[in-house]
């Protein structure tokens, strides 16, 4: 009885620790946002607006925050619709080298964003494609397009396939099987893929610094106002990121809950 109280205590001590090691970092943040100052450090003063309001007047920051909602929500329809045809094309047509495409497909996610935003530079390079806000969306969908495959194809099952056989024998044509039937009922997958690739567009910054020119998004922005030195403007952009992606992953987590609500 004691061995088995002392283990939960350690077990629940271990679990605070490491809740309070990621989060904490995050509540300073947020809480230095508003700091009445010009530096955010102890002690804190406030709660103040200034910063949100000095934010919201820096146009170049708001600029790129348009950036990268931009690039956020096309990239990740792209993303989504991508993973979609290629595992709605796997799991109804399977090939010879079916475990091989997988495998092809889901790689790219082994490999480090520097050596892809590398490649793609050097590639753009070549073939004379200059930097833009539509190669860093390019990027983002070459980033993101594994995981969001992983996520759809998980989720076709025997009983989907079998659907489409039932609505192949009744007339519907391949084209009108899959957008009718198969996407209406991958539709929590399909939200949730989009959500993630948003999310991770959202805070990638590697491959946005080296594909971007003049037009840059809002990590790119964060990371130059960070050159310049620690400032509570700098916490009250990184807690509006924060809030954003916590919003899209909020929106992803409805829909799982959604579905589970429809299953039971």
């Amino acid at each position: 009885m004691i061995r088995s109280w002392i283990g939960q205590s350690m077990a629940g001590a271990y679990l605070l620790l490491g809740l309070a090691f990621i989060y904490l970092p995050v509540v300073i943040l947020v809480l230095f946002s508003f700091q009445d100052g010009d530096l955010p450090v102890p002690p804190f003063n406030g709660p103040s607006l200034q910063w949100y309001d000095e934010l919201f007047a820096n146009e170049r920051l708001l600029d790129a925050l348009v950036n990268s909602v931009i690039v956020a929500v096309l990239s990740g329809a792209a993303t989504t619709l991508l993973g979609f045809l290629a595992a709605y094309s796997l799991s109804r047509s399977p090939m010879r080298f079916e475990g091989t495409a997988r495998f092809l497909l889901i790689a790219p996610i082994t490999v480090s964003y520097l050596i892809i935003g590398m490649g793609l530079l050097t590639t753009f390079s070549v073939i004379g494609f200059s930097k833009s806000l539509f190669a860093v969306g390019i990027g983002h969908v070459v980033i993101n397009l594994p995981l969001a495959f992983a996520i759809i194809y998980s989720q076709m099952s025997e009983r989907h396939k079998n659907i489409d056989a039932a609505a192949h024998d009744l007339g519907a044509s391949d084209l009108q099987t899959m957008w009718l039937i198969s996407a209406p009922m991958m539709k929590v997958p399909l939200i949730a893929s989009f959500c993630l690739a948003a999310t991770l567009s959202w805070d990638e910054f590697i491959i946005a610094f080296l594909l971007s020119s003049f037009e840059v998004t809002l990590p790119v922005i964060i990371f130059e106002m960070l050159r310049a030195g620690l400032t509570p403007e700098v916490n009250a952009a990184g807690t509006l990121v924060f809030a954003i992606s916590l919003t899209i992953i909020m929106i992803a987590a409805a829909a799982l809950l959604l579905k589970r609500g429809d299953e039971r």
